[in-house]
């Protein structure tokens, strides 16, 4: 239930039926703190200045239309004019009844929308790396909580594919072929296109050859393509292992490379000619942003087509839009990279928009994510100074987790404990990244991450463990559970509330893209349980009062699992 968007919709009616205006805002927020309410509307204000009155008489004209008789047991104008709204028990534990024993915790889907998200976008023939870690986690989360809400998500692995480089790679795996050295894992790919580069500099004749596949690859020639596909191929099998290891939920069918828009290329900038929006500079084909100034404080350039005939990102990016648009019928399509990459994005689809391609409607968002630093606050590197390969990463995510886990639980099975490792591991080095705010740096710190106190993976997984042992200590099977719940105690008032507020969190990332919301809830929602179960007795409770906290525990425990799940994070019975 998203009680937010319920108060919202009965504010505003009031409002509108007080005098304001049909379009203002309500503006209703959680309060934080008891003494508030649990819900505040704060809009009051502004729409009592737009009218010219005094905003508490307003406030006052607000309640006296507002229909919440069946939800709040007390309302009260408070500071200047804003509306605090406290619910009733009663009200909140029929709804933890009905979220307990609905699909998907009683969550009322929204009107459904096509979506198009684009994210990890590795590069062909080079290894995944801790710069891909970031959009690969952080959009399979945003994902995941779409296709929860009844979305039809369409995953866009925007592959680095295509390029001059091509012809290089294709020349070097024939070299290779030709010499019988065929068998490539991923790992010596990095070795592989080196090597390449390196005939590439030093021999002439490797170089024409090269060239001359590039154009040979880019005009479909059959020989060239399938040397190409088998590159494709190759790396794409090995990020697959990767995406398995992260549970992240990309598959070989939604790779979408930078090949799949190169036909498209041509036409369009010859129809931004057309338009009169590219012109001629230097030989290139240039479109002019007045929206954009460099440091003359002149229109910014931004290049679709070089002298050469190539073609750049920015012409990529205009034809991903245009495709996403008009081949997949997408009503969003969001791109998860990083923020260097903010002003490049801004001018593609500026372009895009200037060009007719995409509808005022057509939702174009930048899910941007700040760098991930080490400890010494510059971008993350091995010892030596290189790049961090995200296999390894996981590797030694895994060895510290079974280091941990033994220490702090010798007696699991083999079995038990493997699981366990797993979880902790990948789930460690997820929750460190998704539970910060997308757009900052972080700092990766493997002691914080993999610690049992605090706002990090192991603590909400125990979290989870410990309601769970609950019911197997006690031999209660949460199917036998029956009677109402009932909210006597402000605890179990406060955790009730907590769990009818799950879809606020869960929304609030699939509109906004922030998995730390919803990171920020489950913590929260951890803390208030650790409260109710130290206040409220359950297992030697009355009866009636032990099955209502049992409900509560179990719904807890459903809500803690869920949200891990969108983050792509596993739960387990035992730690």
């Amino acid at each position: 239930m998203n009680i937010q968007h319920i108060l919202s919709e009965k504010i505003q009616h009031a409002m509108v039926l007080a005098g304001a205006k049909a379009n203002v805002e309500a503006l209703v927020r959680q309060s934080g703190k008891p003494q508030f309410g649990d819900y505040q509307a704060n809009g009051i204000m502004g729409a009592a200045k737009k009218l010219g009155v005094n905003p508490r008489e307003f406030a006052q004209k607000v309640l006296d239309q507002l229909q919440l008789a069946d939800m709040a047991e007390k309302l009260e104008i408070a500071g200047p004019g804003f509306i605090n709204i406290f619910l009733k028990p009663n009200w909140l534990a029929k709804q933890a009844q009905h979220a307990l024993n609905a699909p998907k915790l009683g969550i009322q889907l929204p009107q459904t929308q096509t979506v198009v998200a684009d994210y990890s976008s590795p590069n062909v023939a080079k290894e995944m790396h801790v710069g891909h870690l970031r959009s690969t986690i952080i959009g399979d989360g945003v994902v995941r909580a779409l296709e929860f809400l009844g979305n039809n998500v369409i995953r866009a692995n925007h592959v680095g594919d295509w390029g001059t480089q091509f012809g290089m790679l294709i020349a070097y795996l024939e070299k290779m072929e030709n010499e019988n050295a065929t068998a490539m894992e991923l790992s010596d790919l990095e070795a592989f296109y080196r090597a390449a580069k390196e005939h590439y500099d030093s021999d002439a004749q490797f170089a024409e050859k090269a060239r001359g596949y590039v154009v040979k690859l880019q005009s479909g020639d059959e020989y060239c393509r399938t040397m190409w596909k088998k590159l494709v191929d190759i790396t794409m099998q090995q990020n697959q292992q990767n995406y398995q290891r992260l549970n992240v939920t990309l598959t070989e069918k939604d790779v979408m490379g930078e090949s799949l828009y190169n036909p498209m290329l041509p036409a369009i900038v010859e129809d931004l000619k057309a338009q009169g929006l590219a012109v001629e500079d230097e030989g290139a084909w240039v479109v002019y942003l007045d929206e954009f100034k460099n440091k003359d404080g002149d229109p910014m350039g931004v290049i679709v087509q070089k002298k050469d005939g190539g073609f750049l990102y920015t012409t990529t990016d205009i034809a991903a839009a245009k495709y996403r648009y008009e081949t997949l019928k997408a009503d969003r399509a969001l791109v998860f990279s990083d923020t260097r990459q903010s002003q490049h994005m801004q001018q593609a689809w500026l372009i895009t928009r200037k060009a007719g391609y995409v509808p005022d409607h057509f939702s174009l968002e930048h899910h941007n994510f700040g760098m991930m630093l080490g400890k010494d606050g510059k971008p993350f590197k091995t010892r030596s100074g290189g790049t961090v390969k995200l296999a390894d990463l996981l590797d030694e995510a895994m060895e510290r987790a079974d280091k941990l886990i033994s220490e702090k639980n010798p007696n699991l099975t083999p079995s038990e404990k493997a699981a366990v490792v797993e979880a902790v591991a990948i789930g460690a080095v997820k929750y460190s990244d998704l539970s910060k705010n997308r757009t900052t740096d972080y700092v990766f710190d493997w002691d914080n991450m993999l610690s049992f106190e605090g706002n990090t993976a192991p603590y909400m997984q125990y979290a989870y463990t410990r309601i769970r042992s609950i019911f197997s200590r006690a031999g209660i099977d949460e199917a036998t559970l029956c009677g109402e719940i009932h909210l006597t105690e402000e605890k179990e008032r406060n955790l009730a509330l907590k769990l009818l507020q799950f879809e606020e969190a869960v929304t609030t990332v699939a509109k906004e893209g922030t998995p730390h919301v919803l990171c920020q809830y489950l913590y929260e929602l951890a803390g208030l349980f650790s409260s109710f179960y130290e206040a409220c007795p359950i297992l030697n409770a009355e009866e009636s009062i032990k099955q209502s906290r049992l409900q509560l525990a179990n719904l807890t425990a459903k809500t803690l699992k869920q949200g891990l799940d969108l983050l792509g994070i596993k739960t387990v019975e035992k730690m």
